[in-house]
């Protein structure tokens, strides 16, 4: 088969990664890519939201199969696009993807259909948020309706703080939405649990523990992801039970009560609180970083979880691990998730010895004149398995120690809750 996966980020070079490992692939692209993705398949420099471009390069380098990474496109409809063509995808429709695509949609599915989660109030204007708020205890956590790159949730300890986050939201923060809900702040630990679903099973594809902040400890700005560490200990037997039975069998059954069956990979941020989960969001792909270090934990063959899929015949087979620990650590560029400078030169990655426990899976990167450039807020994730966390920590820190480039930034201390325990 020919293959392409769109996207440019650390999760679609640890997808085509894991791809390249099929034997079942005869060519493998990569729309656009990376310096990484580069290495590994061809990459084709088109904007993953071209759907009639990206289509002509689906009949002319005949692809059998498009696998979306990022969000954006799904929720602008790649996947409708691409079923009307007869061209195979995965992923969720238009009308499926709004389980991400709107917080709105996603806190009154969770209502309709009993699934925990924080209580909430849609906010139509100030007016009302000043009135609404009092309602609410501190700290109050403020989300843009729309997608927002990981940056539309603020967490606010006082009334004024949040009322002036619900205004600039209303004033057009964001291009996506100028909708804006408030939600009570859950109590507890944060952990991601994926699943892959053909609109009637699913099955479980992995748990991991993602770190947001940019500042050690858990401090500073949100980010799209600072590092991750995979399994999840938070998620044991008796919790997965739960995470099941409360959240994810009643979203796929409900979806495909609402008329738009979910397909493809959903992914439940969950706040865990007295052995009790509740759901914070849904996304509708894979998390980045949490990706990267579950392919290298994955055994299965990738590409027949997907095709399951995307044929409707998934069954409900148990996945393969490796039974060893893994952690991923991001390199950034200072000043992100803010401004930040790009065009760098990557050095020493050649001096490197990478194998299937060790990767360097690029995210901000570009090639030119032979040269590796930074071109992103995240650059590069260094992602390790090993015998202990801390033994994978210590060697994905290594490689990003040896690796140069003018502000690299990196926390030292992902999974420090697991490891310093």
């Amino acid at each position: 088969m020919n293959i392409a996966v769109i996207g440019s980020g650390g999760r679609e070079h640890s997808i085509c990664y894991k791809l390249k490992q099929s034997n079942k692939i005869n060519r493998l692209y990569c729309i656009p890519g990376n310096a990484g993705t580069s290495e590994i398949s061809e990459n084709i420099e088109i904007d993953p939201n071209d759907f009639e471009k990206i289509y002509q390069t689906v009949l002319k380098k005949k692809i059998d199969l498009l696998i979306v990474g990022p969000e954006i496109p799904l929720v602008n409809g790649i996947v409708d696009f691409f079923e009307k063509k007869k061209i195979k995808i995965f992923g969720p429709n238009k009308k499926a993807s709004q389980i991400e695509g709107s917080k709105i949609f996603m806190k009154e599915f969770c209502e309709e259909f009993n699934i925990p989660s924080a209580k909430f109030k849609k906010i139509k204007n100030i007016n009302q948020a000043k009135d609404i708020i009092k309602d609410f205890e501190l700290p109050i956590v403020v989300k843009s309706d729309g997608l927002a790159s990981g940056k539309g949730v603020t967490i606010c300890n006082s009334r004024k703080k949040a009322i002036e986050e619900i205004d600039k939201i209303l004033k057009g923060k964001f291009k996506t939405s100028k909708k804006v809900i408030i939600e009570e702040f859950l109590k507890g630990e944060e952990a991601s649990y994926f699943v892959i679903s053909d609109g009637n099973n699913f099955v479980p594809i992995g748990t991991a523990q993602d770190h947001k902040r940019i500042g050690e400890n858990d401090t500073g700005l949100n980010t799209g992801g600072m590092g991750a560490y995979s399994p999840s200990y938070l998620i044991n037997n008796e919790i997965e039970k739960k995470i099941k039975n409360k959240i994810i069998t009643p979203t796929i059954n409900g979806m495909r009560k609402k008329g738009y069956p979910f397909k493809g990979i959903l992914y439940a941020g969950l706040m865990i609180y007295n052995s009790e989960p509740k759901l914070i969001e849904y996304n509708i792909r894979f998390g980045d970083p949490e990706c990267q270090i579950l392919m290298m934990r994955l055994r299965n063959d990738l590409l027949n979880l997907i095709l399951s899929s995307v044929n409707n015949n998934l069954k409900k087979e148990k996945l393969i691990w490796t039974n060893e620990p893994g952690i991923t650590v991001v390199a950034a560029s200072k000043g992100y998730p803010e401004k930040f400078e790009k065009n760098y030169e990557i050095t020493n990655i050649k001096k490197i010895k990478f194998n299937s426990k060790r990767q360097l899976f690029h995210a901000g990167t570009i090639k030119k004149n032979n040269k590796i450039l930074s071109n992103g807020g995240r650059v590069l994730n260094a992602t390790v398995v090993s015998s202990s966390l801390s033994k994978a920590r210590k060697i994905a820190l290594d490689i990003l120690n040896k690796i140069k480039f003018k502000n690299k930034y990196f926390r030292k201390d992902i999974g420090y809750k697991v490891i310093d325990r």
